[in-house]
């Protein structure tokens, strides 16, 4: 059996303004912006993407699935979402290498330290 990973799907209040801070703290593409979904990929022909779909209820619990992003230097990747509107969350990590934040709309995601070889 083939599969090919297209995306992973993220609820949002407002599904283009957390589509378009996504695309812009992560550089990436916007490749869909109806009314009902906004995707946005690393460039028009790579997966995976991240695409952004409405939801009634508000965000009120830790996420269950959550990214994980290794920049060339996370000092200046976790300064670059932070001045962007990210923010710094505890989910009960302690003490890690990686730093834990969350988007505009609540949405954790990782910050990994340069692998090392």
């Amino acid at each position: 059996m083939g599969l090919e990973w297209e995306q992973v799907v993220i609820d949002a209040a407002d599904p283009a303004g957390l589509g378009q801070w996504w695309a812009d703290a992560l550089d990436w593409v916007v490749v869909n912006d109806s009314r009902e979904e906004f995707e946005i990929r690393p460039a028009a022909d790579r997966l995976p993407g991240l695409l952004f779909v409405a939801v009634g209820a508000a965000k009120v619990a830790k996420n269950r699935l959550h990214p994980d992003f290794r920049p060339d230097d996370q000092d200046e990747a976790v300064a670059r979402f932070l001045a962007r509107g990210a923010r710094r969350v505890d989910i009960g990590q302690g003490e890690q290498p990686w730093v834990v934040l969350a988007d505009p709309e609540g949405n954790e995601f990782c910050v990994l330290a340069k692998r090392q070889r």
